[in-house]
């Protein structure tokens, strides 16, 4: 069968680089003797180093024709190929209820919603790996204090360790895309409870994020449409801060006094 054609409404853009695929695909070693699921393999440039590591390996492809490509070149994958959309699929049952490592070559206008879905996940996927718009990566990647600093980084970052592994040039690429590209590791933390409302907390670091040039004393006005909360609430110290300056840890405090003030509205 002919070589897939890289089709622009899907993001694809083929890897042609070998050395670099076998370095993506190594970065699942950190967590060994546990299944694999590889999102939007394309032709199989990570596939054929993945299957190679003695481990239950699937892959997701949404393109008709890429699966039809893998078919054919990877016959003992077989079963083990689903051409379904990622975004939409219930990972629950994929490995028998079994944690697995999430790994690819991801397109770039979904990486996001991907790694939204880990974190709706994140007890079954104990480990995250694979290559994103550089820019992408610098963000999950950035610590407090930095521009970079966002909702991506605050969401993954209480619950994963993150490491920037190294940045992939676009001249090897087929088309090459027109921004540089990053290989992340993304390993779960000890953390198990956050210490907050965690549907409050992820409400409250899209609330302020969404206007991140703002004080906390402005921006989180929206989280009290209605009512305002009691006297001296907006005068703690933290209000004068904008929202990049704060620690994972301030995040979770901001999000407990957030629903206290919110109970006490609702009593």
């Amino acid at each position: 069968m002919k070589a897939v054609k890289p089709k622009k409404n899907l993001g694809q853009h083929f890897l042609t680089d070998l050395g670099i695929a076998k370095a993506i695909a190594d970065t699942v070693d950190a967590c060994p003797d546990i299944p694999i699921l590889e999102v939007g393999p394309g032709m199989g440039v990570l596939t054929q180093y993945l299957v190679t590591k003695n481990r239950d390996v699937r892959v997701v492809e949404i393109d008709a024709e890429s699966v039809a490509y893998l078919h054919e070149n990877f016959p003992k994958l077989d079963d083990n190929i689903i051409g379904e959309d990622f975004l939409r699929m219930d990972l629950t049952n994929l490995f028998d209820g079994k944690q697995f490592v999430l790994t690819g070559n991801y397109p770039y206008d979904i990486s996001s919603q991907i790694f939204f879905k880990m974190l709706e996940n994140k007890n079954l996927i104990p480990c995250c790996t694979g290559m994103i718009q550089r820019e992408v990566a610098q963000r999950i990647a950035s610590a407090p204090g930095s521009k970079a600093f966002g909702i991506l980084s605050v969401l993954i970052q209480a619950w994963y360790d993150v490491e920037y592994l190294f940045t992939v040039d676009e001249n090897v690429f087929n088309p090459p895309p027109k921004v540089k590209s990053a290989v992340i590791r993304m390993t779960r933390n000890q953390v198990t409870d956050l210490g907050c409302d965690e549907v409050l907390f992820k409400r409250l670091v899209k609330t302020v994020f969404n206007q991140r040039r703002k004080m906390l004393r402005v921006s989180l006005r929206q989280m009290f449409p209605v009512t305002k909360p009691s006297e001296g609430f907006y005068e703690q110290d933290i209000m004068t801060q904008r929202p990049e300056q704060l620690s994972i840890q301030q995040f979770v405090t901001l999000t407990n006094s957030v629903n206290e003030e919110l109970k006490k509205i609702n009593s």
